[in-house]
């Protein structure tokens, strides 16, 4: 497990994922990388990560940790009804 302070919640669990990316998505996140825009690979796809769910969930930042799971128990049990 990894742990981050970014972000205006403050420490954060991180947990690893494996993700295929087509080869031209990978080449331009190490470009930024390279250019010193971001620190690593993983920090530039969690600020596009964090970008996304802003938008498509606008509330997202809104949500604390808890309402989060809340919202998330409550898709669950709407999809398997």
């Amino acid at each position: 497990m990894k742990y981050s302070n970014s972000g205006s919640k403050g420490l954060r669990i991180m947990k690893i994922i494996t993700i295929n990316l087509p080869e031209k998505y990978l080449q331009a996140i190490q470009v930024l990388n390279d250019m010193g825009i971001y620190p690593s690979r993983s920090e530039a796809i969690r600020n596009a990560l964090h970008d996304f769910l802003s938008k498509e969930l606008k509330m997202y930042n809104d949500l604390d940790d808890e309402n989060f799971k809340i919202l998330i128990r409550s898709k669950k049990n709407i999809l398997n009804q």
